[in-house]
Protein backbone atom coordinates (compact mmCIF):
# COMPACT_ATOMS: atom_id res chain seq x y z
CA UNK A 1 0.00 0.00 0.00
CA UNK A 2 1.41 3.73 -0.84
CA UNK A 3 2.08 5.81 1.80
CA UNK A 4 0.89 9.27 0.87
CA UNK A 5 3.34 12.21 2.36
CA UNK A 6 3.16 15.77 3.41
CA UNK A 7 5.78 17.81 2.85
CA UNK A 8 8.96 17.50 5.28
CA UNK A 9 7.58 13.78 6.44
CA UNK A 10 10.01 11.33 5.98
CA UNK A 11 9.44 6.80 5.41
CA UNK A 12 11.46 4.15 5.50
CA UNK A 13 11.98 2.30 1.80
CA UNK A 14 14.32 -1.11 2.87
CA UNK A 15 12.86 -1.57 6.75
CA UNK A 16 9.23 -2.74 7.49
CA UNK A 17 7.10 -4.77 4.87
CA UNK A 18 10.50 -4.32 1.92
CA UNK A 19 12.58 -7.35 2.26
CA UNK A 20 14.49 -7.53 -0.51
CA UNK A 21 14.24 -4.24 -1.87
CA UNK A 22 17.27 -3.06 -3.99
CA UNK A 23 15.52 -0.95 -7.45
CA UNK A 24 13.32 1.58 -6.91
CA UNK A 25 11.83 3.90 -9.91
CA UNK A 26 11.71 7.30 -9.11
CA UNK A 27 8.97 9.27 -10.94
CA UNK A 28 8.09 12.67 -11.52
CA UNK A 29 5.38 14.46 -13.20
CA UNK A 30 3.29 17.82 -13.32
CA UNK A 31 0.99 19.47 -15.86
CA UNK A 32 1.15 23.03 -16.71
CA UNK A 33 -2.09 24.83 -15.47
CA UNK A 34 -4.66 26.29 -17.90
CA UNK A 35 -4.25 30.24 -17.88
CA UNK A 36 -0.76 30.26 -17.00
CA UNK A 37 -1.26 29.49 -13.06
CA UNK A 38 -2.53 31.23 -10.12
CA UNK A 39 -0.24 33.86 -9.87
CA UNK A 40 0.35 35.69 -6.64
CA UNK A 41 2.73 38.53 -5.94
CA UNK A 42 6.23 37.03 -7.32
CA UNK A 43 3.99 35.38 -10.18
CA UNK A 44 2.59 38.47 -11.19
CA UNK A 45 5.82 39.46 -12.47
CA UNK A 46 5.74 36.31 -15.49
CA UNK A 47 3.48 36.65 -18.38
CA UNK A 48 1.52 33.44 -19.67
CA UNK A 49 3.67 31.48 -21.44
CA UNK A 50 3.54 31.24 -25.23
CA UNK A 51 4.96 28.18 -25.54
CA UNK A 52 4.95 24.22 -23.96
CA UNK A 53 6.81 24.42 -20.31
CA UNK A 54 9.71 22.15 -20.74
CA UNK A 55 10.44 20.66 -16.99
CA UNK A 56 13.78 18.94 -16.37
CA UNK A 57 14.36 16.38 -13.75
CA UNK A 58 17.88 15.45 -12.13
CA UNK A 59 19.52 13.65 -9.44
CA UNK A 60 22.00 14.77 -7.81
CA UNK A 61 24.28 11.98 -5.53
CA UNK A 62 26.19 13.25 -2.23
CA UNK A 63 28.96 12.50 -0.50
CA UNK A 64 28.90 13.48 2.96
CA UNK A 65 25.94 15.75 1.88
CA UNK A 66 28.20 17.67 -0.72
CA UNK A 67 28.50 17.39 -4.40
CA UNK A 68 31.76 16.96 -5.88
CA UNK A 69 31.99 15.72 -9.23
CA UNK A 70 29.80 16.63 -12.26
CA UNK A 71 29.62 13.10 -13.10
CA UNK A 72 27.31 12.57 -9.97
CA UNK A 73 24.78 14.99 -11.77
CA UNK A 74 22.75 12.63 -13.87
CA UNK A 75 20.28 14.84 -16.15
CA UNK A 76 18.67 14.44 -19.62
CA UNK A 77 22.74 15.29 -20.82
CA UNK A 78 24.36 12.92 -18.83
CA UNK A 79 21.72 10.19 -18.11
CA UNK A 80 23.90 7.50 -16.25
CA UNK A 81 25.90 7.59 -13.36
CA UNK A 82 29.74 5.94 -14.17
CA UNK A 83 28.39 3.20 -11.29
CA UNK A 84 25.56 2.08 -13.21
CA UNK A 85 23.54 2.69 -9.96
CA UNK A 86 21.71 5.59 -11.04
CA UNK A 87 19.61 5.90 -14.31
CA UNK A 88 17.75 8.84 -16.04
CA UNK A 89 15.03 7.01 -18.29
CA UNK A 90 15.13 10.39 -20.48
CA UNK A 91 13.63 14.07 -21.20
CA UNK A 92 9.79 14.95 -21.53
CA UNK A 93 9.63 18.33 -23.41
CA UNK A 94 5.96 19.06 -22.67
CA UNK A 95 4.82 17.21 -19.72
CA UNK A 96 2.07 15.98 -21.34
CA UNK A 97 0.27 12.71 -20.96
CA UNK A 98 -0.98 10.22 -18.11
CA UNK A 99 1.26 9.28 -15.24
CA UNK A 100 5.14 9.94 -14.81
CA UNK A 101 6.73 12.72 -16.52
CA UNK A 102 10.43 11.48 -16.46
CA UNK A 103 11.62 8.52 -14.37
CA UNK A 104 14.78 7.99 -12.69
CA UNK A 105 15.75 4.44 -11.75
CA UNK A 106 17.70 3.93 -8.92
CA UNK A 107 19.45 0.56 -7.81
CA UNK A 108 20.67 0.87 -4.43
CA UNK A 109 22.95 -2.18 -3.81
CA UNK A 110 24.64 -0.74 -6.51
CA UNK A 111 24.92 2.49 -4.92
CA UNK A 112 28.79 3.18 -4.36
CA UNK A 113 29.41 3.17 0.05
CA UNK A 114 31.01 6.90 -0.22
CA UNK A 115 27.58 8.43 -1.63
CA UNK A 116 25.07 9.02 1.75
CA UNK A 117 22.33 11.00 -0.28
CA UNK A 118 20.31 11.33 -3.30
CA UNK A 119 18.47 14.55 -4.29
CA UNK A 120 15.73 14.82 -6.75
CA UNK A 121 15.05 18.19 -8.33
CA UNK A 122 13.41 19.80 -11.22
CA UNK A 123 14.21 23.10 -13.04
CA UNK A 124 12.08 24.89 -15.59
CA UNK A 125 14.19 25.31 -18.89
CA UNK A 126 15.13 28.64 -19.88
CA UNK A 127 12.70 30.07 -17.15
CA UNK A 128 13.89 33.03 -17.13
CA UNK A 129 13.91 33.65 -20.65
CA UNK A 130 10.39 32.61 -21.15
CA UNK A 131 9.16 33.66 -18.38
CA UNK A 132 7.68 30.45 -16.88
CA UNK A 133 7.80 29.35 -13.10
CA UNK A 134 5.81 26.93 -10.58
CA UNK A 135 2.83 28.98 -10.20
CA UNK A 136 2.49 27.83 -14.17
CA UNK A 137 2.88 24.40 -13.26
CA UNK A 138 -0.07 22.02 -11.37
CA UNK A 139 -0.41 18.48 -10.23
CA UNK A 140 3.17 18.03 -9.59
CA UNK A 141 3.98 15.07 -7.35
CA UNK A 142 7.54 12.48 -6.70
CA UNK A 143 6.49 8.99 -5.96
CA UNK A 144 9.00 6.18 -5.40
CA UNK A 145 8.29 2.49 -7.16
CA UNK A 146 9.52 -0.63 -6.32
CA UNK A 147 10.79 -2.22 -9.54
CA UNK A 148 10.43 -5.77 -9.23
CA UNK A 149 6.60 -5.39 -9.15
CA UNK A 150 5.96 -1.65 -10.39
CA UNK A 151 4.56 -1.47 -6.69
CA UNK A 152 3.95 2.41 -5.37
CA UNK A 153 5.80 2.64 -1.95
CA UNK A 154 5.17 6.15 -1.40
CA UNK A 155 3.93 9.41 -2.86
CA UNK A 156 4.14 13.36 -2.58
CA UNK A 157 1.51 15.54 -4.35
CA UNK A 158 3.33 19.47 -4.04
CA UNK A 159 0.33 21.16 -3.10
CA UNK A 160 1.47 25.06 -2.27
CA UNK A 161 1.88 27.56 -4.52
CA UNK A 162 4.92 28.00 -5.98
CA UNK A 163 4.43 31.17 -8.08
CA UNK A 164 8.09 32.95 -9.05
CA UNK A 165 10.09 29.47 -8.46
CA UNK A 166 12.24 28.47 -11.26
CA UNK A 167 13.32 25.26 -9.33
CA UNK A 168 12.52 22.55 -6.81
CA UNK A 169 13.90 20.34 -5.04
CA UNK A 170 11.08 17.85 -4.96
CA UNK A 171 13.10 15.04 -2.85
CA UNK A 172 15.85 12.23 -1.93
CA UNK A 173 16.63 9.20 -0.66
CA UNK A 174 19.21 9.00 1.75
CA UNK A 175 20.89 6.11 3.80
CA UNK A 176 20.60 6.29 7.79
CA UNK A 177 21.74 3.40 9.67
CA UNK A 178 21.85 0.71 7.23
CA UNK A 179 18.18 1.83 5.79
CA UNK A 180 17.56 3.65 2.44
CA UNK A 181 14.77 6.14 3.21
CA UNK A 182 12.91 8.96 1.22
CA UNK A 183 12.15 12.30 2.73
CA UNK A 184 9.52 14.65 1.05
CA UNK A 185 11.14 18.07 0.65
CA UNK A 186 9.00 20.33 -2.29
CA UNK A 187 11.35 23.49 -1.20
CA UNK A 188 11.15 25.91 -4.14
CA UNK A 189 13.98 28.10 -5.42
CA UNK A 190 14.59 30.94 -7.73
CA UNK A 191 17.96 29.48 -9.45
CA UNK A 192 17.57 29.55 -13.21
CA UNK A 193 19.08 26.83 -14.39
CA UNK A 194 20.48 23.54 -13.31
CA UNK A 195 24.19 24.64 -12.70
CA UNK A 196 22.59 27.27 -10.20
CA UNK A 197 20.53 24.62 -8.15
CA UNK A 198 23.44 22.44 -7.94
CA UNK A 199 25.84 25.04 -6.44
CA UNK A 200 23.61 24.90 -3.14
CA UNK A 201 25.00 21.00 -2.66
CA UNK A 202 28.57 22.21 -3.14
Amino acid sequence: MSVSLQKGQKVSLTKEGQAGLNRIVVGLGWDEAQGGGRGGILGSLFSAPTQAIDCDASAILLRNGKLTDGKDIIYFGNLRHPSGAVQHMGDNLTGAGEGDDEQIVIDLERVPAEYDRIVFVVNIYQAVERRQHFGMIRNAFIRVVDARGNQELCRYNLSEDYSGMTAMIFGETYRHNGEWKFNAVGQGTTDPALPDLCRRFM
